[in-house]
């Protein structure tokens, strides 16, 4: 068995995107079989590449270059589907990299059991997201998308207690307040089978998003605690520093307690 930074990086290094969920699920089922078996299976260290690779598509463009279709119309379901797939793939890395990149600072295993059941289930969700476009006659690849995703990365890449407050915290947290909605646009499509199947896949993704905030509050908390500094402050502190722009009311307030965000937290950073 590969040390789990190993792993990791493995995932990172590979481009096609069926490949790298596949890869991601069966190094995390590989661990979890370990750790059910009462093991404690080596970390190591690892170097991972400053940007994982990608597939050929889709193009990448800027934020305010990506095209807006109405979200009722199929094209603009598809839309939905395909930023969905996008923000999936990217968590998938985003999960391997904080074990590949933090994988020398002490931390308790169950810093790493957490953020490998985290990747582990981003790759089913992209695979959800993946199926339902090609019912849709689409894959992913198929439309531009948002190049920023990384950004967040590449800016928390020495600092830990900045990435679990940027990308499970605010980034994730975000995804609590706008999957409902997604969820009803799909909906309103009873006759479409489609856009049912949809409505299922999302349905999943929001039910353990939540699971993926709540590792991230657990491990700033914890990490506060080492520090002896108050959460708050902390959060507020870095959120500014690498966060670009206010969080964007309004805010799933019952899921963000269940992740145990609290209002005060991000109240205040709103725009």
């Amino acid at each position: 068995m590969l040390p789990l930074s190993e792993m990791a990086d493995a995932v990172l290094r590979t481009a096609d995107a069926r490949e790298k969920t596949s890869l991601s699920r069966s190094f995390a089922a590989e661990w979890q079989a370990a750790r059910a078996a009462g093991e404690t299976p080596e970390i190591g260290t690892a170097s991972p590449p400053d940007q994982p690779a990608r597939p050929d598509a889709p193009d990448l463009l800027d934020p305010r270059d990506v095209p807006r279709r109405k979200p009722g119309s199929p094209a603009g379901r598809l839309a939905i589907l395909h930023a969905v797939a996008h923000i999936e793939l990217n968590a998938v890395d985003l999960h391997w990299d904080i074990i590949a990149r933090f994988s020398g600072t002490p931390m308790p295993i169950g810093f790493f059991d957490d953020w490998v059941k985290a990747a582990d289930e981003e790759s089913k969700h992209f695979n959800l997201m993946a199926d339902c476009l090609e019912a849709m006659r689409s894959h992913y690849g198929a439309l531009p998308a948002h190049a920023g995703m990384w950004r967040a990365a590449e800016e928390t890449a020495n600092d830990l207690m900045a990435r679990l407050a940027v990308v499970p915290m605010v980034l994730e947290a975000r995804g609590l307040d706008v999957t409902p909605s997604m969820i009803a646009t799909f909906e309103k499509a009873k006759d479409d089978a489609a856009a049912q199947q949809a409505v299922a896949a999302l349905k999943v993704i929001y039910a353990e998003e939540v699971h993926h905030v709540a590792y991230g509050s657990k491990w700033f908390h914890f990490l506060c605690g080492r520090h002896d500094i108050d959460p708050k402050e902390a959060f507020h502190d870095l959120v500014k520093r690498y966060f670009h722009g206010a969080l964007k009311p309004p805010f799933n307030e019952e899921k963000r307690a269940e992740a145990g965000l609290p209002p005060d937290f991000y109240w205040p950073l709103a725009g």
